[in-house]
């Protein structure tokens, strides 16, 4: 089950964390992946990682953003079977916190950048059928504190999702997002350290406990359920967002 045998899977920001974590486990199941990443350093490094382990992957360095650069790339990919918009920033800040220029980076890599993708990928797709995941945020259900523009994004990322799945699905394309809550990646601890020196640690806890599951997600969980929206076990589900965060969005009244 969950094979993707013969399928050719898109991956942005697959070089770290999440995105690492699904280029990896698509290759083993069978896809050639080709991961499309700011970082040609970290891409190459999740590229080596598929490779010597058997598997398929290739590395694209590109600004999501820049419309052109996607376009580009895409056009150079024999085929495309499933497209996963997971590359995106993070902000702190309030409404009245967050600069003019930051707003506008958020929105760019964000939301522009997935519209871009759906964009490039959408000719490739339509040819024999496909998959799009896209990767929204428990920011999109709940409000969350300091978090204005990147839940604003996520907003954005779940309502296009389902403006996709209708638009497309008599063309054998379906859309769905993945909505996590905190998930432990080398972002999360870049932030501890820059924002909490000394008492990372402590910090950690308070985020993990923030989940009444009592920790973080890890990368593989969130792979994993994107592993299974894409295969052919999930034929029948599209326009749907799942959250997977731990009981956050639930349980935390």
């Amino acid at each position: 089950m969950f094979r993707l045998d013969n399928k050719t899977a898109v991956i942005t920001g697959g070089g770290s964390g999440i995105g690492r974590a699904m280029s990896v486990l698509f290759a083993k199941q069978g896809a050639s992946v080709h991961i499309i990443e700011l970082s040609e350093e970290n891409a190459k490094s999740t590229v080596e990682e598929i490779v010597a382990a058997g598997g398929s992957a290739t590395a694209h360095s590109c600004n999501v953003a820049n419309q052109q650069q996607v376009i580009d790339i895409i056009a150079k990919i024999d085929k495309v079977d499933i497209l996963i918009n997971n590359a995106g920033i993070a902000h702190i800040g309030k409404a009245d916190t967050t600069p003019e220029a930051d707003f506008d980076r958020v929105m760019a890599v964000n939301v522009k950048g997935a519209y871009n993708c759906i964009f490039a990928a959408i000719p490739k797709l339509r040819l024999q059928g496909g998959v799009i995941v896209n990767m929204a945020s428990i920011g999109s259900n709940v409000g969350i504190a300091d978090r204005f523009v990147y839940s604003t994004t996520k907003g954005a990322i779940k309502a296009m999702t389902m403006s996709v799945a209708r638009d497309y699905i008599k063309e054998g394309i379906r859309c769905n997002s993945i909505s996590p809550a905190r998930v432990h990646t080398p972002f999360v601890d870049g932030f501890l350290k820059n924002n909490y020196a000394g008492k990372e640690a402590e910090m950690f806890e308070k985020l993990s406990q923030s989940q009444p599951i009592g920790r973080m997600a890890e990368p593989q969980e969130i792979a994993t359920l994107a592993l299974y929206l894409c295969s052919n076990e999930a034929s029948f589900i599209t326009g749907c967002d799942y959250p997977i965060d731990g009981g956050f969005t639930t349980l935390n009244n």
